[in-house]
């Protein structure tokens, strides 16, 4: 039975992460904003006007990278003790107190980037010969000085930037604070709902009158604030249609892709080859899901139940660390050394309480360790969750201790690669090491129906209704409730045909995901996921040598491009073939559930 959540001061400290390691005390806290301060106006006073020729260029580059590293913990701490309730009135004055500073440093700072591309790129590339660890940092800002605007207006829109993130704020004060759900009933009996027991239990629990009802209830209050959801989505929008138009950039496209170093064609085609080539076998799925749960009809509400709700392992979260250790063994010791400090020093958050951000991420500050959210809920499903933000940790763990504060990160696209690789891993171990056909089956679906249901699927449908947004945005369009909802509706029905009901309130699942207000990012995980795809395959096959080409690109962080970081691992992402190939893999694994599933109830006709 599910349980209401309880508040955050009521949780276990052992199931929360330690944001000590950043800051011991408030008062360490307040210090090192206030030294920041300083710092800052000390550096604009000795740079600003200064940074002439090469050796210039390079000693303020120095005490930039400096500035920018002391900004990261103070950053980190504001930004991570608000996810984790966002009603503790504390977390969220002093994320909107670091805000505002961090809008001012910004203004402050806004001079390197515009005195540094108001000089010759003779000189800057004179500075890149001088050296080569600002190499990538002036390599990508000369990329952009077609774009550049006059110093003082950038210097202005600097000021704006935390007025410019409101809209994200906003949303979530929306979503995890004003947003309440009441307790719903089915044949006379009351269930709590919340968002976090929607997406962790309700929406794959097995008994279908619960399930349709909880998402029927769950749909009904996101209903209630579909309007000023969309406005503010919306005021986002317009933030970046303008900043696109005023930097005058080809289209909002064009603006958005920009920094993922990769150009609008590599977006399309993976939009426009998953919807039309992985959509087959994700209906063949659906139906397989409809025949093994006896359903009437397949609806939107029924797509994450599990195919087996008799077999779903439980796990603690001690339990967690055994079958990472194991599946994650093959990249090395000092990787899985990371693993046991996480776990040790408390770099997760595992807790369920009011008022934390839904869903997983991880936060990977510079000079710091990493630091992981999830809702651990005990389903076998959750170790796969980790080990994806594991990834991401053992991603930034290596660039961090390799480059520098400017290089340690890549394009987005490539973001999600790492995390990825990690579940495709888990899952190979898992199936190396079990003949039962109910246990290969759980493994199997488990792959289908989070890794690549979640990143192929849920993920690229929000691209594909993110870009037509974003084309009607690009043509001085503006969006609302109605025309969000027509939008969503419209790209579900393109992909599930007539195989799969999209019921009242399918339209509303854009409400449920903040990945809209960062960018062109929901595209990336299935960009990831075929990178991962084709890599573990390598291992698989190839063994230490595949693994070690691997850590190697793990390490090179943000120096090189998507497509040449996954040229390193062996993956050419010039070409659609390591995108066919996956969908083609993920027909192959819904084809062997299918068999799995006769032989399984084969089996029981002849016991």
């Amino acid at each position: 039975m599910v349980k209401s959540l309880p508040f955050r001061s009521e949780v276990n400290s052992e199931e929360t992460w330690n944001l000590q390691d950043l800051f011991k005390t408030e008062e360490a806290y307040n210090n090192a904003m206030t030294e920041l301060e300083k710092e800052v106006a000390s550096y604009t006073e000795q740079f600003k006007g200064k940074m002439t020729d090469a050796s210039a260029v390079i000693e303020g580059l120095k005490g930039y990278a400096k500035i920018s590293e002391k900004i990261v913990p103070v950053a980190t701490y504001a930004s991570l003790s608000v996810s984790t309730d966002q009603t503790n009135d504390e977390a969220q004055m002093r994320s909107s107190k670091f805000g505002s500073i961090a809008a001012q440093i910004q203004s402050q700072l806004s001079f390197v980037n515009s005195e540094l591309l108001s000089l010759p790129t003779e000189v800057l590339q004179e500075a890149i010969q001088q050296s080569a660890d600002f190499q990538n940092f002036l390599e990508k800002l000369i990329r952009k000085k077609d774009y550049q605007l006059h110093p003082e207006v950038e210097k202005t829109l600097a000021a704006y930037s935390s007025t410019f993130n409101d809209p994200y704020g906003l949303y979530n004060t929306t979503k995890m604070v004003d947003m309440t759900f009441e307790d719903f009933e089915v044949a006379g009996k009351s269930y709590p709902l919340s968002y976090v027991t929607f997406e962790g239990d309700w929406e794959s629990e097995p008994n279908t009158a619960v399930r349709r009802a909880a998402f029927e209830a769950f749909s009904a209050k996101l209903k209630e604030y579909q309007h000023t959801t969309a406005k503010t989505y919306d005021m986002h929008l317009q933030i970046e249609k303008t900043t696109s138009d005023l930097r005058g950039y080809p289209s909002i496209f064009d603006y958005l892709l920009f920094n993922q170093e990769v150009d609008q064609s590599m977006h399309d085609r993976q939009i426009d080859l998953i919807m039309k080539e992985l959509a087959p076998h994700m209906r063949k799925y659906a139906k397989l899901l409809q025949k093994v749960h006896g359903l009437d009809k397949m609806t939107f509400a029924d797509l994450k139940i599990p195919l087996d709700p008799t077999y779903q392992p439980k796990i603690t979260v001690e339990e967690s660390k055994k079958y990472i250790d194991e599946a994650l063994a093959i990249m090395g010791n000092d990787y899985i050394h990371m693993i046991d400090r996480a776990y040790k020093e408390r770099w997760i958050d595992f807790a369920q309480n009011i008022g934390k951000s839904t869903g997983a991420f991880c936060s990977s500050p510079y000079g710091n360790h990493p630091y992981i959210l999830i809702s651990w809920t005990g389903s076998m499903e959750d170790v796969f969750v980790l080990a994806h933000e594991l990834g991401h940790a053992g991603h930034f763990y290596n660039a961090n201790r390799e480059q520098n504060v400017f290089n340690a990160r890549p394009s987005l696209y490539f973001i999600e690669a790492p995390s990825t690789m990690n579940e495709m891993l888990m899952a190979n171990h898992l199936l190396a090491n079990s003949e039962d056909p109910k246990f290969k089956r759980w493994v199997i679906s488990s792959i289908v129906a989070r890794t690549y249901y979640h990143n192929f699927v849920t993920h690229l449908l929000e691209a594909a209704y993110q870009r037509k947004v974003y084309e009607r945005i690009d043509e001085g369009g503006s969006v609302n409730a109605n025309i969000l909802n027509n939008l969503k509706r419209g790209v579900l029905e393109e992909f599930w045909g007539e195989d799969v009901d999209i019921i009242d309130g399918a339209e509303l699942t854009w409400m449920r995901q903040p990945h809209y207000y960062m960018g062109l990012y929901p595209y990336t995980y299935s960009a990831g996921l075929t990178i991962s795809t084709q890599v573990s395959k390598r291992i698989l096959e190839e063994g230490q040598p595949a693994v070690e080409q691997w850590l190697d690109v793990l390490k090179a962080g943000g120096t090189k491009s998507p497509v040449d970081l996954a040229k390193m691992a062996g993956v050419d992402l010039t070409t659609e073939q390591p995108l066919r190939d996956t969908i083609a893999y993920i027909g192959e694994l819904i084809d062997e559930l299918i068999t799995l599933t006769e032989e399984i109830e084969a089996a029981k006709v002849n016991e």
